[in-house]
């Protein structure tokens, strides 16, 4: 009687396929369904954060999230992956950091202050409600997000993995290799200075994890193709990882910040890579001087 002999590939699948039916509880917390941006923030205090997270001893003034949502990668980001508003996870990066006050400029939250004040116009609040004029608070920087990058297959394998290996098991090592992806996302954050409009700091940040979602191959798409270790998580938890490099990245350039200055007549007086800017010569000036004639002997 011959013994079957079974690949490594399809020993390990039956055994998540098992570890997969051991509980069905609701799991607050959860760390697979985290992202880098997680814990809270309330004022300077914070809890749960990312270890990864730079932070700042004391803010270096207020800011508010300026979101280009007619950009490219911007409906993307909402038609495509679903995914919320980068203003949101970057919000809580900030204030975890305590860089910098976040102060509220998105149209929804600027429409709810409208809406309070309109209600004590009207007489319907209580006394000492107090949303009279002269409380908000201006915001120093603006702080402009953008995706220059994102992919959902940077780097799959394919079934290259079972041409190389040949032999009776090429066609599962090569379902498993196929279904070996990378996504991959780059992201960019400027700050501006609101009231010089000059640029103050850019950073990049990238980030990248391999999906592993073969077995969903390998058992014709049943219930256990959702046991790869990245086959359920979101490009959502990529993207906001690069937010999180590229925060990181600006927090250590501030640390050593240092104004740029223009030598001369400073910022906007002109510059140092002067151009020829003279006027033409005016009509009403007197003609060159002539050289005397020379006297006849």
């Amino acid at each position: 009687m011959r013994t079957a002999r079974f690949p490594i590939a399809v020993v390990a699948a039956a055994t998540l396929l098992l570890t997969g039916c051991q509980t069905t509880d609701m799991q607050m917390g959860s760390q697979s369904a985290k992202t880098v941006a997680t814990g809270s923030a309330a004022g300077s205090a914070s809890a749960n954060t990312s270890g990864a997270l730079e932070r700042c001893a004391s803010p270096l003034g207020t800011v508010s999230l300026v979101e280009n949502q007619s950009a490219g990668w911007y409906t993307i980001l909402r038609n495509e992956y679903r995914l919320p508003p980068t203003a949101n996870l970057l919000r809580l990066l900030v204030q975890q950091s305590n860089c910098f006050v976040v102060v509220e400029r998105g149209a929804a939250g600027m429409n709810a202050m409208s809406r309070e004040r309109a209600l004590m116009q009207s007489g319907e609040m209580r006394q000492g409600s107090n949303f009279g004029a002269g409380q908000m608070v201006a915001s120093d920087y603006g702080l402009s997000p953008e995706i220059v990058f994102s992919n959902q297959n940077a780097g799959g394998i394919g079934g290259g993995l079972g041409g190389i290996i040949g032999g009776r098991y090429s066609p599962l090592i090569g379902a498993v290799g196929g279904n070996l992806q990378t996504k991959e996302a780059s992201a960019l954050l400027t700050l501006i200075d609101n009231r010089s409009g000059v640029q103050v700091a850019a950073s990049e940040g990238s980030a990248s994890k391999t999906d592993f979602g073969a077995f969903g191959s390998l058992f014709g798409g049943s219930g256990a193709g959702g046991l790869g270790g990245y086959t359920n998580t979101a490009q959502g938890k990529v993207i906001s990882a690069a937010f999180m490099d590229a925060f990181n990245q600006m927090v250590i350039s501030l640390r050593n910040y240092k104004a740029q200055a223009v030598q001369g007549q400073g910022l906007g007086g002109g510059g140092r890579l002067g151009v020829d800017g003279g006027a033409a010569p005016s009509q009403t000036s007197a003609p060159p001087a002539q050289p005397p004639a020379r006297r006849r002997k």
